[in-house]
């Protein structure tokens, strides 16, 4: 052997790749270290035996590829190998090359694996990546990205063809987008819809990218993730949709009704705002139920988003409110659109004619400037003044209206005021019985001595405490007050009658606090009666008879004051465990003059003396008024010509009340009604 072939020959048993040697029949001749080990045989004992026996699927004649083997005898394992097979010299000798690829393979395989989880994690996350390779205008779409699209993995999709899916209205978006990446190298993302393959479904998708830039700021590459986020959207509009709609009517809420109008003032536009508020709904909810006042509000909406055109937003502000917006028109024009919808609600046929549900109606324009705060404070005002004006109707804002809410503004800081520093005082009215004039027990009326001009009457400040919850500080006043007088005055024949307001029936805790009162206090209920309007029990009959159960239980006195004046008094007997009732004083003003007041208060008293009820004539102002309610049965009344009210010290201190003859001038119509 040469020095060439030794040094062959040297190199061949220090190779880490195999070779063998084969005759024609694959029978091995040769092999070299590297191939005997793969073999798992010695060397020297190689020759002779078949190789494709040793390493199964070995090609028996000259081609190249990959091979999976597990030979027996290798203590490593299954191997990749790669082999290779041509002819050597013409006997037909072939010579074999095998070369172990498993940590290539393997790191081929996990690479392999890695990317299918990636592409699996994109589908499964409705997400994918791209590259825009600037120099070449070439876009590289990820598998998962494109199956998001819609289209299969191999397919070519370029920027117009993609722009094309695009919905016209983000296409500006993205382009401005990236070329503004484009020119300052900055991160870059952008929303945007897009028709996948069929063009008919549309998917929202959120891109986030970054831009790679030559030393000089050349762009190279924008790569980007582009992630489906169709369903995210649809919640996201659909949340968007409950945050600015009325669950129960599906008009706009009072958010998108503001939302709308401050757009309008916002691009200077002018028009007008129109609000609609029902007339008596309570009632309906009160004495229906509160599934009948949800179709009812329902049916309205309905007639009102029927007779507006698109054009003219429509909204519920809450409770049994609603505004109209009318883009461009004029406070005569929207007064007459407001007059077709109070006509359309008066005409609804949902409720008989014992519970009618009107509509009244204020309008305010808007202009530029305004702001839509202003706007609906006026709309506000002018539907205030409908109300007042006796509901069912329509008001167009004037400056005037302003004014008097500035006044009940200021009634209503007066009132605040003297609660908190004693500007609140009681008088007493006594109620006595017709045939001895001995004085049974007082009613005790509210008034305002707060040292103030204008002097201010219990019909110019009670109705404005009783819109809102300030009433019910003054009627707790009022009974801590008349109880505190109990406890200093203990004569069992000093009782009093204190008024309960309509809303003070809505707290529930008002009876508790009462009962808590008394028991503190050790007064007997029965020296402590409340009046409770008709108007108001039957507004509020669930809570009017609760109270009254409550109360009476514990031996309170319950009277039902103007019995007469509602439609079905009587019924409400059968419904208020009440212990007496006052006779409206409408039945007793002409009864010594009208033959039909007398029948009607006959009437009256008859059923109260069945039932074991009390019954007090209100009104009595004239000696005759007396001798006919005496000769019909009624035993206690109250009124001019029996007592004018007085301070409530006067009759604590025992001091003389001023006699009859000088308490005969006419009544002022203030003297009577809650705390009146």
């Amino acid at each position: 052997m040469d020095g060439n072939a030794a040094l062959h020959r040297e190199v061949l048993d220090r190779a880490d790749v195999g070779f063998g040697v084969t005759d024609a029949r694959g029978t091995l001749r040769w092999v070299n270290p590297a191939l005997a080990a793969v073999l798992g045989v010695a060397t020297d004992r190689a020759a002779g035996r078949s190789l494709p026996a040793l390493l199964p699927g070995v090609p028996e004649r000259p081609r190249s590829g990959l091979a999976l083997l597990t030979p027996t005898g290798h203590h490593a394992g299954h191997r990749w190998l790669e082999v290779t097979c041509r002819h050597l010299g013409p006997d037909g000798d072939l010579l074999y090359r095998v070369a172990d690829v498993t940590a290539w393979r393997d790191r081929e395989l996990e690479a392999t694996h890695e990317a299918d989880a990636l592409r699996r994690a994109q589908v499964l996350g409705r997400m994918g990546t791209w590259e825009w390779h600037v120099a070449d205008d070439r876009l590289v779409w990820s598998e998962a990205l494109l199956e998001t699209f819609g289209f299969p993995p191999d397919t070519l999709l370029d920027f117009d063809r993609y722009a094309e899916l695009v919905h016209p209205d983000d296409l500006t978006t993205i382009q401005a987008t990236l070329e503004q990446a484009m020119r300052t190298g900055a991160g870059f993302s952008y929303t945007h819809r897009m028709a996948v393959a069929d063009h008919r479904t549309e998917r929202w998708f959120e891109c986030f990218g970054e831009i790679d830039t030559t030393a000089d700021g050349t762009p190279l590459r924008l790569v980007g993730t582009a992630h489906d986020i169709t369903r995210a959207r649809r919640v996201h509009d659909e949340l968007l949709a409950l945050a600015e709609q009325d669950p129960l009517t599906g008009l706009a809420n009072r958010r998108a009704v503001t939302r709308e109008l401050e757009q309008r003032l916002g691009a200077g536009g002018h028009g007008a705002l129109l609000l609609l508020d029902l007339d008596n709904f309570k009632d309906v909810n009160d004495l229906r139920g509160h599934a009948v006042g949800d179709r009812l509000m329902k049916t309205v909406a309905g007639a009102l988003r029927s007779r507006l055109a698109p054009t003219h937003p429509v909204g519920r502000l809450g409770g049994d409110e609603f505004a109209v917006v009318l883009p461009g028109r004029t406070a005569a024009d929207a007064a007459r659109v407001a007059d077709d919808l109070r006509a359309a609600v008066a005409a609804l046929p949902l409720v008989t004619a014992s519970t009618p549900v009107t509509a009244s109606a204020g309008v305010a324009e808007y202009r530029a400037g305004d702001t839509w705060e202003l706007v609906l404070a006026n709309a506000d005002l002018a539907l205030y003044a409908s109300k007042s004006a006796g509901r069912d109707r329509v008001t167009v804002y004037e400056p005037g209206h302003y004014a008097d809410t500035a006044k009940r503004v200021s009634v209503m800081d007066r009132l605040r005021h003297a609660l908190d520093h004693g500007g609140l005082a009681l008088h007493a009215m006594p109620m006595v019985e017709l045939a001895t004039g001995r004085t049974l027990g007082h009613e005790l009326l509210l008034r305002l001595e707060d040292g103030r001009e204008p002097r201010l009457g219990p019909a110019e400040f009670l109705p404005e405490a009783e819109r809102s919850n300030l009433v019910h500080d003054i009627d707790r006043w009022v009974l801590s007050t008349a109880i505190d007088a109990l406890v200093r005055h203990p004569h069992l024949d000093l009782r009093f009658n204190v008024n309960v307001s309509g809303r003070t029936l809505e707290d529930e805790e008002f009876g508790g606090f009462v009962l808590d009162r008394l028991a503190t206090a050790g007064v007997a209920p029965g020296r402590l009666g409340l009046e409770i309007t008709e108007t108001a029990a039957v507004t509020n009959l669930d809570a009017a008879r609760a109270l009254a159960v409550q109360l009476r239980g514990f031996g309170c006195r319950i009277t039902l004051d103007d019995f007469g004046s509602g439609f079905g008094s009587f019924v409400h007997l059968k419904h208020l465990p009440i212990t007496g009732i006052k006779i409206d004083g409408e039945f007793v003003r002409g009864i010594d003059e009208r033959s039909t007041d007398a029948v009607l208060v006959a009437g009256i008293v008859e059923i109260a003396r069945g039932l074991g009820l009390s019954a007090v004539a209100e009104w009595v102002e004239r000696p005759a008024q007396v001798t006919t309610l005496t000769a019909l049965g009624v035993r206690v009344g109250q009124g001019f010509h029996l007592g004018r009210p007085v301070p409530l010290p006067h009759i604590l201190t025992e001091q003389p009340i001023p006699p009859n003859s000088a308490l005969s001038a006419p009544r002022t119509g203030t003297e009577d009604g809650a705390h009146s």
